[in-house]
């Protein structure tokens, strides 16, 4: 009897599962069935991750993005640079290291470190005194050997009139003309000794040779100082100097005068390429090319930090985007996420030159003037999605 109740049991079961699979249809998980073989694939920003949040067909056709205006730009025409990245420090274009010529004490210093100086100011002053007097002994001696010259030659001629009329033996005019080369060599030595005394004399004044800045000053007033002795270090700034190097595949791009632009502390200056080496180095298969900045006011200091490109090439009116715009498909192509009756598409694009420092791109194909495209990281984007641009546009 309890086997018979079982199989009644089991067998109502049974009929009810089958009564409710006929009359309920499919169940609710499986009512919107797969997406039409017609839907665009792509991910969506205002969806979710594909059909998690619903129906995959529906999410795809109501998924939209909201962009603000830095997110979006208009295609233009302008002027691309391309440049060879360069990178290093400014240096001053010349440092002179200012030496004493003579030994001497010295009795005064003008100037410190930091000090701006003009060509010929005074910088120091050596004690005088043996100097001057060694000056004034040389002097007085060149005005002896001349007067001592003068009458030499004075007997001379005498003497070379007498022998013409047979007064004098030949042996006396001779001896005449060597006390006239002899007075003449006396006069010469002694002029000699009044040039050294003077250049000493005007070496106890230490003077700037050039415009410049004092980086170092080693000497101090009531000091020694034998001859050679370093005494000031001074930097010529008003122009800077940059040494770079390049790929030696990229040689024949760089050229003397070609322009140049900088970027250090913050700020963007122009400078030209001076001089570039004659040849490659063969362990690094690099090329030296030497770049100089104008700095009239001493706006940058020496050894700041500069990064930059050598103007190689300018294109002017071609249709630039910019750089954050151009993406890569999966098949390694470039593209970019243009929107057209407020939604998007993918549109690819040919590219050519970049322009790195300012962030563009020169797009040859695919675009027009007044095509707007999506700018840089703003979510998971997909073909079809609705973009709304929240405030006024570019």
């Amino acid at each position: 009897m309890p086997s018979l109740v079982r199989f009644q049991v089991a067998s109502a079961l049974t009929l009810v599962a089958l009564l409710s699979t006929a009359c309920g249809g499919k169940p609710k998980d499986a009512a919107a069935g797969p997406p039409s073989s017609g839907q665009q694939g792509g991910p969506s920003a205002a969806g979710g991750a594909g059909g998690a949040a619903g129906a995959p067909g529906a999410a795809r056709r109501t998924a939209s993005v909201v962009l603000g205006v830095n997110d979006v730009a208009k295609v233009a025409r302008g002027y691309i640079e391309a440049g060879i990245p360069i990178a290093g420090d400014l240096r001053p274009i010349e440092t002179l290291s200012l030496k004493s010529r003579l030994e001497g004490n010295v009795e005064q210093v003008y100037v410190r470190e930091g000090d701006r100086v003009r060509a010929g100011a005074p910088l120091a002053r050596f004690e005088a005194v043996d100097f001057e007097s060694a000056l004034r002994s040389a002097e007085a001696d060149v005005v002896s050997a001349r007067t001592a010259s003068t009458t030499a030659q004075w007997n001379y001629d005498q003497s070379l009139d007498l022998f013409k009329a047979g007064a004098i033996a030949e042996r006396d005019l001779r001896a005449t003309e060597q006390a006239a080369v002899a007075a003449k060599a006396q006069l010469a030595a002694a002029e000699s000794r009044l040039r050294n005394a003077q250049s000493q004399m005007r070496d106890t004044r230490i003077v700037a040779p050039v415009n410049g800045t004092i980086q170092f000053r080693r000497v101090q007033g009531g000091e020694h100082i034998l001859r050679g002795a370093e005494l000031f270090t001074l930097v010529r700034s008003e122009v800077l100097e940059l040494t770079a190097s390049l790929p030696a595949r990229r040689a024949n791009e760089v050229k003397p005068g070609q322009t140049a632009r900088f970027l250090a502390d913050g700020k963007t200056f122009t400078g030209r390429v001076a001089r570039v080496s004659p040849t490659i180095d063969p362990a690094s298969r690099s090329i030296t090319a030497y770049l100089q900045i104008p700095n009239p006011n001493n706006e940058l200091k020496g050894n700041t930090f500069s990064s930059g490109q050598i103007i190689a090439q300018t294109l002017r009116n071609v249709l630039v985007v910019p750089q954050p715009a151009i993406r890569t498909g999966q098949d390694g192509k470039p593209f970019v996420y243009r929107i057209a009756g407020g939604e998007l598409e993918q549109a690819p694009v040919t590219v050519g030159v970049v322009d790195d420092a300012r962030s563009l791109v020169e797009v040859k194909e695919g675009l027009q003037i007044g095509d707007q495209v999506v700018v840089g990281n703003v979510g998971t984007l997909g073909r079809g999605m609705k973009a709304q641009i929240v405030g006024n546009e570019r």
